[in-house]
């Protein structure tokens, strides 16, 4: 018998539901947090093991490395990793605490000088990183990697002197934006969602979605694949769709797109669900492991999606 006080126990999904061939899936092929993760947001699993599997990424610096944004190899602290191990803490409700604070000290020690993030830090060379991921002497400031920050930062009432400059940076980029790109647009949805300052992020909001319609960033009729083009420099076959820009109802982004735009793509987002379980990547592959451990991530995220659009239950 259960302690008292303890976790429920897992509830096993319908047989052959897609939320019982993703968990397949994920129990074959996910790295330990990931399966922890997908057991938390699916199975009433604990958030303890879920920091507890993150905390094998951390670092003595206060970032995180060893590949946890499995794109970039080697040991290093990273923002890119240091970004995604936040979604991690954001996502099961502990971002926040001493944890943070020692992530911010190590914000701080990789901003360039406008207070910034790299995409990647120099400290990168040497180690395996994608070929579309590219290592620099001095890189410069970058909404894609600073913006989920900051937003996360600000979801969660956390309060830094970091805060102050990048957060200046992020409002200056979002609103310069001219001529960008999906994964840009994603990046400055993630601060706009959590900015404090709500009429200019509605604003702000409203002139990227009209930019996004204007340069056909959105793929909005998922049958008509040949008339949407691919971003520059994008893998063949990359799109993004709506439910791309809005994970979530409670999105800015989600006014952007008609329901009858929004229904179409999480139709397509639903269809995509493979014969192992599992979701496709559909960025450029460089190597087996980076593709292998990037599924799970990808299966969990579109599995949220769903069930925040209220597409099944679990």
């Amino acid at each position: 018998m259960a302690e008292s006080g303890a976790s429920p126990l897992p509830t096993t999904p319908p047989a052959r539901s897609p939320l019982f061939r993703a968990e397949q899936f994920v129990w074959l092929t996910a790295r330990v947090l990931e399966q922890h993760l997908f057991a938390y947001h699916f199975l009433h699993g604990s958030p303890d093991a879920v920091e507890a599997a993150l905390d094998a990424y951390r670092n003595d610096d206060g970032g995180y490395g060893h590949a946890l944004e499995p794109d970039l190899r080697g040991p290093v602290s990273q923002p890119l990793h240091t970004a995604h191990a936040l979604r991690v803490l954001d996502a099961v409700e502990r971002c926040g605490g001493q944890r943070v604070e020692r992530v911010c000290r190590y914000l701080t020690s990789v901003s360039t000088p406008d207070g910034a993030l790299p995409a990647v830090h120099p400290s990168q060379r040497g180690y395996p990183t994608a070929p579309f991921v590219p290592v620099v002497d001095d890189p410069p400031s970058e909404l894609l990697a600073t913006g989920p920050v900051v937003g996360l930062l600000h979801r969660n009432e956390v309060w830094h002197a970091w805060l102050f400059r990048a957060t200046d940076f992020c409002w200056q980029a979002v609103e310069s934006l001219d001529k960008s790109h999906p994964y840009e647009v994603q990046a400055a949805v993630a601060f706009l969602d959590s900015a404090p300052d709500r009429p200019r992020a509605e604003a702000a909001a409203d002139r990227l979605g009209r930019l996004v319609r204007e340069q056909r960033l959105a793929l909005l009729d998922p049958d008509r694949l040949d008339a949407f083009p691919v971003a520059p420099g994008y893998a063949p076959g990359e799109h993004h769709f709506p439910h791309d820009f809005a994970r979530r109802p409670d999105s800015l982004a989600r006014a952007w797109f008609t329901d009858e735009e929004m229904s179409r793509s999480l139709d397509h987002l639903a269809a995509e669900q493979q014969e192992d379980g599992g979701w496709p990547i559909r960025w450029r592959r460089w190597a087996p492991a980076p593709a292998l451990e990037a599924r799970p991530l990808v299966t969990i995220e579109a599995l949220r999606t769903l069930r925040a659009y209220g597409r099944f239950v679990g």
